[in-house]
């Protein structure tokens, strides 16, 4: 079976992208939210537009 990417529908704090990232990886969904909001700290808020796309690209969790 292959592993595919959706946004997910538990670990959800806005749009379940971390979450998704989190569950395709195999691990905890605070380490991916941290490492996105210092992604956005630190590229001056690229982190924002790629969430944006992320977003729209994800589909969500059957």
């Amino acid at each position: 079976m292959e592993k595919r990417l959706y946004r997910s529908r538990r670990q959800v704090m806005v749009a379940g992208v971390c979450g998704g990232l989190a569950d395709y990886f195999n691990v905890d969904p605070t380490l991916i939210r941290l490492v996105w909001a210092l992604m956005t700290i630190f590229t001056i808020g690229t982190g924002i537009i790629a969430y944006l796309v992320a977003l729209i690209i994800m589909p969500l969790e059957p």
